[in-house]
């Protein structure tokens, strides 16, 4: 029955990835491995780098790679609709959040495995090994240069101080990336404390919060504003002929090196409980973690490596070296909630 229902959802909405069948005419040939079934992949990540990966693995190994992609919540909310006939073998995503969520929901296995436990930091990984990181985006502060590096500006916290009222631009309160950063300030400040950091930075905004990270970027370099809060990669992303100008007038501020470190968010996977292909999906774990697969992972989308020893994109080193908060993804997950509740009654839409 389970291999009737894969089959229809595969027909229907499948992508299939073979690597030895698109290889270009100037390419060299490879000899690409004897076909060894499947493995089927639901995805958040959306990024072209990833489709060599994909064809990477299934030339070394014979295994085809499926895949669906789409919102990580929907890919949740898929994988509990199916059941025990999902044949989701692997859940992918960018939020330390959604991991949680999905280890809540008893959807993830936990996988013994030497090869993930050696590569995987201790911190970047779940403590049952149920999911596992893949890469790694810091959250930081940037400033109008020309108008100078902000005083007493060091911290997450710093942000809520009155010197810094009609300064600050910031992206919506719906955003992961500002929810995870709340969770993280609940858990090692409590809700009081967020509470009053929220209303802090809202009564300091310069304008009603609006755009991304790369928009709140360029309003930073304009002077439209003096501060805003960013992900790494968004950052690294204008490391480039076109857009150097705008890299070039913002400042950039690892917080709390003093303290707690940087918050941290990471995209990682996880093996589903009731996949159909288990040990391939095992395998195309412990594939994600190899010094190749992290290049693609990382390079993709300018992200940090979650295998120490490998290096980042030029660009991304070029942001500078930090002190990472080590908070588990758990502590993360389970005071998102709270944090949206939070930003909710501070007034950040």
């Amino acid at each position: 029955m389970k291999h009737l229902v894969f089959a229809a959802v595969a027909v229907a909405s499948l992508a299939m990835l073979s690597a030895c069948a698109d290889q270009s005419a100037d390419a060299p040939r490879r000899d690409c491995a004897a076909p060894a079934g499947d493995v089927n992949i639901y995805s958040s990540r959306h990024y072209d780098t990833d489709l060599a990966l994909y064809e990477d693995f299934t030339c070394d190994t014979g295994i085809k790679v499926n895949r669906i992609e789409a919102d990580a919540d929907a890919l949740l909310e898929r994988i509990e609709a199916e059941g025990e006939f999902s044949p989701a073998d692997l859940f992918i995503t960018v939020d330390a959040g959604r991991l949680w969520r999905a280890e809540e929901a008893g959807i993830l296995a936990p996988v013994e495995s030497q090869v993930l436990a050696a590569r995987i930091p201790p911190e970047l990984r779940d403590p049952r090994s149920r999911w596992f990181a893949l890469t790694t985006r810091a959250r930081i502060i940037i400033y109008n240069k020309a108008k100078g590096k902000p005083a007493g500006l060091a911290t997450y916290a710093d942000l809520a101080k009155p010197e810094f009222r009609g300064r600050i631009c910031m992206r919506s309160s719906s955003s992961v990336y500002n929810i995870a950063l709340l969770a993280s300030i609940i858990a090692h400040d409590g809700e009081a404390a967020a509470n009053a950091w929220a209303k802090g930075v809202v009564a300091n905004f310069a304008r009603p919060p609006q755009g991304n990270d790369m928009s709140n970027i360029e309003a930073v370099a304009a002077g439209e504003c003096d501060i805003s809060l960013v992900n790494t990669y968004y950052l690294a992303r204008f490391d480039t002929p076109e857009k150097r100008k705008v890299l070039d007038a913002v400042g950039i501020i690892f917080p709390n090196q003093a303290t707690t470190g940087t918050h941290v968010n990471m995209s990682g996977a996880g093996v589903v409980k009731t996949a159909p292909n288990r040990a391939n999906a095992v395998k195309f774990l412990e594939y994600l973690t190899s010094e190749s697969a992290q290049q693609y992972l990382a390079n993709g989308n300018n992200e940090y490596p979650a295998v120490k020893g490998i290096a980042p994109t030029s660009a991304v080193q070029a942001l500078g070296t930090f002190k990472a908060d080590p908070l588990p993804a758990a502590k993360i997950g389970e005071n998102e909630a709270k944090a949206s509740q939070i930003y909710n009654a501070a007034g950040w839409n």
